[in-house]
């Protein structure tokens, strides 16, 4: 009888609930312990890319109803691809932004959910991620949460400091130390030159170092902050201190060759290459010994400030699952999901020392890793812009020229100043 009573008592209640559901208008989408869920995930090149599957993994061991299925779409073609599904109505439920254009585009054309409400409500700590949150905070409001941050750090070779008896680049070391520790470490001629360091063609090698005060962006009406680190480029090129940027473009000269040949100290890259490196010296490639440091920052700066790419994850306005969707996100994002991503040999988002060494425990990985890793801000290479793209392409043009004295540092700003400013009326 009492049984009877019970189950009778629970029937009324779930009756009650349902009718308190519709008449309310609104019936949760929110995956229940009970509920089967299939969310669908956009991501690019899933066979090459084991951490897409990896965090998927861990999240649906924890949550046994929901599925996650990945959308797989060729890398080159991602931005263009997603543009065109997400204008037809697509409603994949959880889209992975790729870069700052791309996630620019989506959010002014209303494709991707504003996050705000549901960060406050789940008590979501943005400052968790160095700031790379904030970079992605548009007119306040922010529709997209990082799961994947790489960032510049400074690579050396520890054979040749130790040849030249210099010591190791710390963590606190200003652009003007570096500029000074490139010039001691360059010697020898011809094949046997050692170069202090060296700056690969893209702009972002050059420029990244003139917004890491936080008081300038990429975005500006102004260019004339970029000129200390041109006037210190342009003259390390002149005196033979890196290798030459013409002769570089000319020869499609990869940024890891020259290094992986022993030929430069001091390399400033993003950590991306971390993984190449210890792929490359595990086949024998090079076999001198080699190490990392936090990227170098100007007078004035903290340490541990730089700059990144963020890779991050928003939902569809046309998804018929955003709760489901938000508690995905929050996993993927949050500490659990980083830690399942550095576990894959990838830099996450959010890192705590304990992510870190987790990342640093990795074979291969220098064991100064773990400190020269932990940022203290992390400036967006692009911040958040509509015109953003037209503006990267006017830099990279200008870029060119003045890197191959085709016009003076100062020209080449102010002609950049001139055009991006016709841009942004």
């Amino acid at each position: 009888m009492n049984k009877w009573l019970n189950r009778r008592t629970a029937n009324v209640c779930v009756a009650l609930l349902v009718i308190l559901a519709v008449s309310g208008g609104f019936i949760s989408n929110r995956a229940s312990a009970q509920d089967e869920i299939t969310l669908t995930m956009s991501a690019w090149d899933v066979a090459t890319t084991p951490y897409w599957q990896a965090v998927i993994d861990a999240y649906e061991a924890e949550h046994p109803n929901v599925t996650v299925e990945l959308i797989d779409v060729p890398s080159a073609d991602y931005q263009d691809t997603m543009n065109i599904r997400l204008s037809g109505g697509d409603d994949t439920d959880i889209i992975t932004v790729k870069d700052i254009p791309g996630y620019s585009a989506m959010l002014t054309r209303g494709q991707i959910v504003p996050l705000n409400d549901l960060i406050e409500a789940s008590g979501v700590d943005l400052s968790a991620y160095s700031g790379a949150a904030e970079e992605l905070t548009y007119e306040g409001s922010i529709y997209a949460l990082p799961f994947r941050s790489d960032i510049w750090i400074l690579y050396y070779n520890k054979t040749i400091f130790d040849a030249a008896g210099l010591d190791y680049p710390t963590n606190d070391m200003t652009w003007g130390e570096f500029g000074a520790l490139a010039r001691e470490l360059t010697s020898g001629s011809g094949a046997d030159k050692i170069y202090g360091a060296h700056f690969h063609v893209w702009r972002s090698a050059v420029q990244l170092g003139t917004v890491q005060d936080g008081l300038n962006t990429i975005i500006s009406d102004d260019y004339s902050f970029m000129a200390p680190m041109y006037d210190m480029v342009t003259a390390m090129q002149k005196d033979g201190i890196i290798m030459d940027y013409g002769e570089l473009r000319a020869g499609n000269i990869h940024y890891s060759g020259p290094f992986e040949n022993g030929q430069v100290a001091m390399l400033p890259m993003g950590s991306w290459f971390i993984g190449t490196l210890v792929a490359a010296q595990a086949d024998g490639v090079f076999d001198f010994d080699w190490g990392v440091a936090s990227y170098p920052h100007p007078e004035g700066v903290a340490a541990g400030t730089t700059a990144g790419t963020l890779t991050s994850l928003a939902i569809n306005e046309e998804s018929d699952n955003k709760d489901a969707a938000w508690d995905f996100v929050q996993f993927y994002t949050g500490e659990e999901g980083a830690k399942v991503l550095a576990g894959t040999g990838n830099l996450p988002a959010l890192r705590t020392p304990e992510i870190l060494e987790i990342f640093a425990s990795k074979d291969g990985v220098p064991v100064e890793a773990t400190d020269a890793l932990q940022t203290t801000t992390v400036r967006l290479e692009l911040p958040m812009h509509p015109n953003v793209g037209e503006v990267e392409q006017i830099l990279n043009e200008e870029h060119e020229l003045i890197m191959t004295d085709s016009l003076s540092v100062e020209e080449g700003l102010e002609e950049t100043t001139s055009r991006i400013s016709e841009v942004l009326q």
